[in-house]
């Protein structure tokens, strides 16, 4: 027994072809397909006359179709990488001889409508009409890439020439505010010149008059150890004795002092003693009414024997303030 494969119905047949292809559905799902194929070469077929050149996408102008005919896959689309013909490649498929013989075996296969079978192919005057189509698209797609660089190159031009301009006026700006500080800093250098010629004996001399524009910050501060501006001993050249004499940075104390307080900002604050004053003066009286760890008796009465012990007498409490 010879076991038929249907590429339409995808199963196999275990009786004869003949009688497979004559099935309703079988040729429901032929005219399924051959519909759908259908639709992608009638949009292929709408560029024979207009065909259209555009920039090259990888993500758009990289597709491909499926081929029922031929049984493979194809690619929608022709490149060089630069610009794209629109379905040039399913156009140069379905003209080719061997899709032409493949249309020729499908339709014998499963016997499908003799009157579709001219759509599914491409004659050479169509495909010539296409070449010539495509000529034409090519020289409208450079005319406005020309067109369009034209217009890249003047922005260009007029981002560069604007930036001069900004860098020109910049430039102008700094020139014209340093000419304005030169000079006055010769209006103050006269003004005090002319001040401390003009005072007499007496008269209150001021040197530091303030010109337009500038601002007088006052007298400065100088500490009594001085710095190498005012001729003091520069860090490098102290010797080791004078360096190890100079106390640097806190004291062992103050930064015992500081970790200490550091933990007790830790601690929380409602805490038991938190403020006790531990700097008051205190006496044996503050211990409470038992004295210390008890063996036997009461409890109350350990406080007796340490006064006992430790030779203090005092007036005996009542028994209601031993609490």
């Amino acid at each position: 027994m010879v076991v038929y494969e249907c590429a339409v119905c995808r199963k196999s047949v275990f009786y004869s072809r003949r009688k497979h292809v004559y099935e309703k559905k079988h040729q429901e799902k032929l005219q399924a397909v051959l519909r759908s194929f259908a639709d992608k070469v009638e949009a292929a077929r709408k560029m024979i006359s207009v065909a259209a050149v555009e920039r090259f996408d990888p993500l758009e102008h990289e597709e491909k179709f499926w081929c029922y005919c031929c049984e493979e896959e194809v690619k929608k689309h022709t490149s060089d990488g630069n610009v794209a013909v629109l379905y040039g490649g399913m156009l140069e498929h379905i003209h080719s001889p061997e899709h032409t013989k493949a249309v020729n075996k499908f339709w014998w296969t499963h016997q499908a409508d003799v009157k579709l079978k001219a759509r599914f192919s491409l004659t050479t005057k169509e495909f010539e009409r296409f070449k010539s189509s495509i000529i034409k698209a090519l020289e409208v797609y450079e005319e406005k890439e020309d067109v369009l660089i034209k217009q890249m190159a003047n922005h260009i031009q007029m981002v560069e020439q604007n930036r001069l301009e900004i860098l020109q006026n910049a430039l102008e700006k700094d020139d014209e505010a340093e000419e304005e500080s030169q000079d006055n800093t010769m209006y103050l250098q006269c003004s005090a010149t002319a001040s401390s010629s003009s005072n007499g004996p007496g008269q209150f001399e001021n040197p530091f008059i303030p010109a337009p524009s500038l601002t007088y910050i006052g007298q400065q501060v100088t500490t009594d150890k001085g710095n190498v501006h005012t001729g003091a001993v520069p860090p490098w050249m102290v010797s080791e004795e004078e360096e190890a004499n100079t106390e640097i940075g806190p004291s062992l104390e103050s930064f015992l002092k500081h970790r200490e307080m550091m933990k007790l900002k830790k601690l929380p604050p409602n805490r038991v003693g938190a403020n006790f004053d531990h700097t008051a003066p205190t006496d044996e009286g503050w211990l409470p009414s038992f004295g210390r760890v008890w063996n036997s008796g009461r409890r109350w009465q350990s406080r007796h024997q340490y006064r006992k012990e430790s030779g203090i007498t005092g007036k005996k409490r009542k028994r209601n303030e031993d609490v």
